[in-house]
């Protein structure tokens, strides 16, 4: 066991990752010399060349297609795009190209290409550098989604992702990147597409990913002292989604909250919201609730303490699921 931050967890899965197969390849914007504004590639090129750790030009389209073309000739490429608002330039490339080839192509093309982004608010960065864009890629066919929470399960969801051939959108949570806690680097992780229940309960089910996973328990052991025993699952893969998980706990708990930072309508909630009525619509006590952030673009940061879901939006809904 060792004690790493989620960004060294994330550092230690890459480099595990590359010392497993030479095709590994890193890729970004200052992922080499800098070692990445928040230094999740910190050391990578002095380890392994800079053949291997590609400091790219300032074009994330760029970046994407070219990763297209690496990951034909056989390579593993593993993009950084350096803040969740600069993907929108690369979306073409994602989701014309990356997410459709391999089914355009019947299997016979794989593009084992792994785009690290990281996501969501919590810094005091400003709009561009603090969205949350997940629903666009789950709702593109063909891309796994994941989102990591904690620094266990970044260090082994990164090197499965870079193992997987399909290709993939791993979803970090900046605001979480020097959260600390005790990794054992000897241990596999769950298989990709699998939810974890990350606290036990029987009254109700919070459901969240990414850096509401955090907040969510923090609001699970506050409503414990009200006499509330709350459940919390960590969804970790969006799509394809761990439905047998979801529902299992629902079904016990016959109430449900799902939390997330992107804005509420339309947002990843509302497919969650969806499937668990359609599955669960006998068990459930109350209707599923959404709690996230509001239908407006990312504010300054003096305001984003307002914007962002917090405990106290999260108990809200708790109470409010438990008035019907």
């Amino acid at each position: 066991m060792t004690t790493l931050t989620l960004a060294k967890a994330v550092n230690e899965g890459l480099r595990r990752a590359m010392e497993e197969d030479s095709k590994v390849l890193v890729m970004g914007e200052d992922v080499g010399k800098l070692g990445g504004v928040f230094r999740v590639t910190d050391g990578l090129q002095k380890e392994f060349g800079e053949d291997r750790v590609i400091d790219t030009p300032l074009a994330e389209s760029g970046i994407i297609g070219t990763a297209i073309g690496l990951a034909l000739r056989g390579y593993r490429p593993v993009c950084e795009i350096q803040f969740d608002g600069f993907v929108f330039p690369a979306a073409d490339q994602i989701i014309t190209q990356l997410a459709k080839m391999p089914l355009r192509s019947l299997g016979a093309i794989k593009l084992p290409v792994v785009v690290r982004i990281p996501c969501g608010g919590g810094i005091g960065a400003v709009e561009h550098h603090s969205e949350s864009p997940e629903a666009y890629f789950t709702h593109t066919a063909g891309l796994r989604v994941m989102a990591c929470s904690n620094p266990a399960d970044a260090y082994t969801m990164i090197q499965d992702a870079v193992r997987c051939d399909d290709p993939i959108i791993f979803f970090e949570p900046k605001r979480r990147y020097w959260d600390k806690a005790e990794v054992d680097l000897a241990a596999p992780g769950l298989p990709l597409d699998r939810a974890k229940t990350v606290r036990q309960g029987s009254d109700v089910t919070l459901l969240a990913y990414g850096p509401m996973v955090k907040t969510c328990l923090s609001a699970a052991a506050a409503a414990e002292e009200e006499g509330r025993n709350v459940e919390v699952i960590d969804l970790r893969s969006l799509n394809p989604l761990d439905l047998d998980v979801l529902v299992e706990s629902v079904t016990r708990t016959g109430r449900c909250v799902v939390v997330h930072e992107a804005p509420v309508f339309s947002g990843f909630g509302a497919e969650l919201a969806a499937r668990i009525t359609e599955h669960c619509f006998y068990n459930l006590e109350a209707p599923v609730l959404r709690v996230g952030g509001f239908s407006t673009p990312y504010p300054p940061s003096r305001l984003e303490d307002h914007y962002l879901p917090d405990l106290d939006r999260v108990l809200d809904a708790v109470d409010r699921v438990f008035a019907y």
